[in-house]
């Protein structure tokens, strides 16, 4: 790397980046001080797997300690990246409208590549009269925690179609919590299959996920690009059957300051040593290089364009 672009990273992170660089390992290891990954909450499927990208990354970066910061989710870690607090994020694609983002502004945001579809789960007790999204109407709902990418996406799906809830913000393992102890009617959760909020309360509980293939065409009709019309296979949740909704795609993100060399690491280890990031989840099992670069609106960070264009050679 040339001493005058390293120059310009070194100051940005300094001025706005926790941990600053401290350059490379006698073995050509990069070596940043600390690098801060922001998850999810408890009972989401973001907040497993970053724990497990997390480990792997400490492996990679003997140099460097790997902290993992748990939060409310796709907006929180958005947010919390565009103030520099932390260095990488996942985030699903739709909250980043707006965002800074810059495969060349050092207080931007880049991808590190997608990883895999967080699916829409609409969790009601099996005995429950809700039927179809518009039943929802006048009752108690939650959205997910407040800045998660559930709170994001399930306002903008009720506003479309004119649900009016009483919403209430909970991380997904407390919403399966209230829904057993039926303090809630229902609860909406965008993550990964299968979700520990599900399966921990669903051999004890009996449940339901909405069916909403209507809904799922009209929200990618109306929003190109973010929203997939999706089934969650019948093999996620046993006697619960398949269920179609709508995916929306995951990133890895990056702060855009961050060191190349240190982020073409990140991604060398996101997607080569996807199988044991990823135990436990079959959804997560679809990191892939092939869907690795299709980050939509969100340009590559350097590093990560480097690993994938040496990987195609």
């Amino acid at each position: 790397m040339q001493v005058s672009r390293r120059s310009l990273l070194l100051a940005a992170l300094a001025a706005g980046v926790p941990g600053g660089l401290s350059g490379c390992t006698s073995d050509d290891v990069p070596a940043i001080d600390e690098l801060v990954l922001a998850t999810g909450p408890e009972g989401a499927v973001f907040r497993e797997v970053g724990r497990a990208l997390a480990s792997a990354l400490a492996d990679q970066l003997p140099a460097t300690r790997v902290v993992v910061r748990t939060t409310a989710a796709s907006v929180e870690n958005v947010r919390l990246l565009r103030e520099g607090q932390v260095h990488l994020g996942l985030s699903s694609l739709d909250p980043l409208d707006g965002a800074l983002l810059s495969a060349d502004d050092p207080a931007g945001i880049s991808a590190v590549g997608r990883l895999y579809d967080s699916f829409m789960q609409i969790v009601v007790p099996a005995d429950s009269p809700v039927r179809r999204l518009a039943d929802l109407t006048g009752r108690t709902v939650s959205f997910g925690p407040s800045e998660s990418g559930t709170e994001f996406t399930a306002t903008r799906l009720l506003a479309l179609f004119g649900v009016q809830v009483d919403g209430r913000r909970m991380e997904h393992a407390e919403a399966a919590r209230q829904l057993v102890a039926g303090s809630l009617d229902a609860f909406l959760a965008l993550t990964g299959i299968p979700t520990s909020a599900v399966t921990d309360i669903l051999h004890t509980f009996p449940l339901r996920l909405l069916d909403i293939p209507g809904e799922a065409e009209k929200l990618a009709a109306d929003y190109s690009g973010l929203y997939i019309p999706a089934t969650i296979p019948a093999t996620t949740y046993g006697d619960l059957g398949p269920c179609r909704t709508f995916a929306v795609p995951n990133l890895l993100l990056a702060r855009t300051a961050l060191d190349a060399d240190v982020v073409e690491v990140v991604t060398r280890t996101v997607f080569t040593r996807s199988a044991e990031i990823v135990v436990g989840h079959p959804e997560a099992s679809r990191i892939n290089v092939r869907t690795g670069i299709s980050t939509g609106q969100v340009p590559l960070h350097k590093g990560a364009e480097r690993w994938f264009r040496a990987v195609k050679r």
